[in-house]
């Protein structure tokens, strides 16, 4: 008896995606848990954004197709180079980034009241959505992948927030690999398979304290 319930335990947790793995209990909140869900989605999409953002260009500019910045340098050069100035720029962004971000909250609230007659200009029929917060489908789903099955739906969701959680810890070593090394991802691979020997994580001078291959 205890067997059979530990399967359909085990059974139940896999349908969810849920494999148990939450060290810090941010799912015994069930209210704040889709809203959890939903910036882990939306913080996924933006690293998966940012990671193509920095390999492209930079393996681009490596093969001499193009010619731009390191990633951590394209923000202060485009600035430079930009007719509008900054401070008026971060304005109409904040201003911007807080009417998504209320209307996405209220789609978490309610899902599907952005879609309703009047919430939006007359354009609320592009935000219906597919009824789950999250994937809004329509203008946001040029695609087409909302207009399937249900369980091939279900497998694409998997993958996309396997690779979001990717993208995020792999901008994370972007950003430590430019503090240790001071160059791009593209610029330190090459340099490592040119010399492996003298171009690894114990030669940066900050993953260890001393090079014990000099």
């Amino acid at each position: 008896m205890k067997r059979k319930k530990l399967i359909l335990h085990i059974s139940s947790l896999v349908q969810e995606s849920n494999y148990g793995f939450d060290p810090l209990s941010l799912g015994v909140n069930k209210k704040a848990l889709d809203w959890f869900r939903n910036a882990e989605l939306n913080n996924g999409r933006w690293a998966m954004l940012g990671v193509a953002g920095i390999l492209i260009p930079g393996l681009l500019t490596k093969i001499g197709i193009l010619n731009v910045p390191e990633w951590y340098d394209a923000g202060l050069v485009s600035q430079q180079n930009s007719s509008i100035p900054f401070k008026p720029l971060l304005l109409i962004e904040l201003f911007a980034f807080n009417f998504v971000e209320l209307k996405r909250l209220k789609d978490i609230q309610k899902p599907g009241s952005q879609g309703e007659p009047g919430s939006f200009l007359g354009f609320e029929s592009q935000f219906k959505g597919t009824g789950v917060s999250g994937y809004p489908g329509h203008i946001f789903d040029p695609l087409g992948f909302s207009n399937t099955s249900e369980a091939n739906l279900n497998e694409l969701k998997l993958k996309e927030i396997k690779n979001g959680r990717l993208a995020m810890l792999a901008f994370l070593g972007f950003v430590a690999q430019a503090k240790a090394t001071g160059k791009g991802p593209i610029t330190n691979l090459f340099e490592h398979i040119g010399d492996p020997w003298h171009n690894n994580f114990t030669t940066n001078g900050a993953s260890l304290p001393i090079d014990v291959f000099a």
